[in-house]
């Protein structure tokens, strides 16, 4: 069961190429007694996709979660100021 709850949501905006991204992560527990993380992305303003992975342990959960935000770092994405 999640103790910790995570939240993270990051946009990426770049106006000259007419570029306005989101990514959200959220590790949430799910009926069966297992972790979810669900991760929703797509441009600014639209529903955008979203995938669910399903782990038996929160600390899988959390070190994809923090694989996942290290590559959207790389790539320009930050949080809200």
């Amino acid at each position: 069961m999640t103790v910790q709850p995570y939240r993270l949501y990051i946009e990426r905006r770049e106006p000259d190429k007419n570029m306005a991204r989101f990514y959200a992560l959220s590790i949430e527990p799910n009926l069966f007694g297992e972790t979810s993380l669900v991760r929703s992305w797509g441009r600014i303003g639209s529903r955008g996709q979203q995938k669910i992975h399903v782990f038996d342990s929160e600390a899988k959960a959390v070190d994809l979660l923090l694989a996942l935000l290290r590559k959207k770092r790389a790539r320009g994405y930050l949080p809200l100021q």
